[in-house]
C-alpha cells in the first residue's frame, strides 16, 4: 500500500490499533475539506499494530481531546515536507465538552447551556469527575 507523503499538514501517529475512527469523529475530520488519510492496523515493532491519520493542512487540533482518547499519540507538524514539530500528548487535567456526564440528576442534563467540565481525578485509572456533581467517568 502506498499513501503519499504530504508536504504541509499534521501527521497523528503511534494511535493504538482501532482508535482512529473514534478520532475522526470526535476532531469532525469528515468536515474538512483537505484530504484525509486513515491507515490502520500498521505494523509497528514498538506497539505490535498501530493506527495512524494523516491531514493534508495545517488546521488546529484539539489536544485535550487526543490526549483523552489516546495519550500515547504522537502529533507530527509537517512543514515543506518534513518534520518541523513532535509534540507528546498526556492526559489533560480538565476537559471540557468532550465527555457528557451520565449521572441523570447532575444540573448539566437539565440546563444544556451549561458546559461539560470534568477533572482528572486518578492518572492511572483514567478516572474524571463531574465539576457539578461529582459522577465519575472512566475512559
Amino acid at each position: 500500500m502506498n499513501i503519499d507523503s504530504i508536504r504541509r499538514g499534521i501527521v497523528l501517529d503511534h494511535i493504538k490499533a482501532g482508535r482512529s475512527m473514534d478520532i475522526y469523529q470526535h476532531l469532525h475530520l469528515d468536515e474538512l475539506s483537505c484530504s484525509v488519510a486513515i491507515i490502520k492496523n500498521v505494523k509497528s515493532e514498538a506497539m505490535g499494530r498501530k493506527d495512524i491519520i494523516k491531514i493534508d493542512d495545517n488546521i488546529s487540533i484539539d489536544l485535550d481531546v487526543l490526549g483523552f482518547i489516546d495519550p500515547g499519540i504522537t502529533v507530527n507538524i509537517i512543514e515543506n515536507g518534513r518534520i518541523a514539530e513532535k509534540k507528546h500528548l498526556n492526559l489533560p487535567q480538565q476537559l471540557i465538552n468532550v465527555i457528557r456526564c451520565k449521572n441523570p440528576r447532575c444540573i448539566t442534563s437539565v440546563e444544556s447551556a451549561l458546559d461539560q467540565v470534568f477533572r482528572l481525578a486518578d492518572e492511572k485509572r483514567r478516572v474524571y469527575r463531574c465539576i457539578y456533581c461529582d459522577a465519575e467517568n472512566k475512559r
